[in-house]
């Protein structure tokens, strides 16, 4: 990954944090970008200790997901101030939070998880064309399969479900993935989607766990659920390997391609969902 530039969402903590440390110890450059600056800063710091990595080699940006002008701040500085962009790696996530709105009034999972992505990504496919061959790499989760698109409520106001609206916006990834994948197709930017598995992290810091039973709980995750480390090996590999030069519009877990159920595939929703994105984030074309 020499002089290869990489930006990773979400990187300061979880599978982000491990994801930038494996890309650095392969001499990667990293943007991390993170919604809070200093705590970003301080897994910067721990990061470069860590893995030796020079000031230069990690770059802390601030990005708020839940956010438009943020996202589209952000990017504005990345165009100016980069002069290429090798990986995007879309990380970062809201899992299960109380019912919420971002600052533009989408719910709030489905607008970091998805929406806050999908801008993201529009503004910078430009620069990861020109930096061609690039990849976009997208992080979903297994939880995929217990959610659908209605398109008749997709800000959760008829109803709202937090298990749900986060496996719904986990299986937006996916369709956004496929769609993608496919307008990419011939112009050098691979696009595939992977999922981590079980991972010892702060994203289930909503999900409550009665304190009888968090001592037998914590036992259990440490025995049962993967290291930050071992979620983030599938996030490196796509990122980094040639195994999967000019592999387009996949997941994977474990390192290993995984078939997908018809709902993450479908192109006809998986345009229409885009088309709607677009109109949501305020694209026009």
């Amino acid at each position: 990954m020499d002089g290869r530039t990489v930006l990773v969402t979400g990187g300061n903590s979880g599978i982000g944090r491990a994801t930038a440390a494996g890309i650095v110890k392969l001499r990667g450059r990293v943007i991390l970008a993170c919604r809070d600056r200093s705590r970003a800063e301080e897994a910067a710091r721990d990061l470069r200790q860590q893995t030796g990595a020079h000031g230069s080699q990690l770059v802390v940006k601030q990005l708020d997901l839940a956010s438009l002008t943020s996202v589209r701040t952000f990017c504005q500085e990345i165009i100016q101030e980069e002069p290429r962009l090798d990986v995007l790696i879309n990380n970062a996530g809201v899992y299960q939070c109380p019912y919420t709105k971002t600052e533009d009034g989408f719910e709030m999972q489905f607008g970091v998880n998805h929406l806050g992505h999908f801008l993201l990504t529009h503004l910078l496919t430009d620069l990861l064309k020109r930096s061609a061959p690039s990849r976009v790499v997208v992080v979903s989760s297994r939880l995929y399969k217990h959610a659908h698109i209605n398109f008749e409520d997709l800000n959760s106001e008829q109803s709202y479900d937090k298990a749900f609206a986060y496996s719904r916006s986990k299986l937006a990834n996916l369709l956004f993935t496929c769609e993608l994948a496919h307008r990419l197709q011939g112009s050098g930017v691979s696009v595939n989607a992977l999922t981590p598995g079980i991972v010892r992290t702060n994203l289930g810091r909503h999900v409550h766990v009665p304190v009888l039973a968090k001592p037998l709980f914590d036992l259990l995750s440490w025995g049962l659920f993967k290291s930050p480390e071992e979620g983030a090996q599938t996030s490196v590999y796509l990122a980094c390997s040639p195994d999967v030069d000019g592999v387009q519009g996949k997941c994977f877990a474990d390192c290993k391609p995984q078939d997908l159920l018809d709902k993450a595939t479908d192109q006809e929703v998986a345009s229409k969902l885009w088309d709607i994105s677009e109109v949501m984030v305020g694209i026009t074309t």
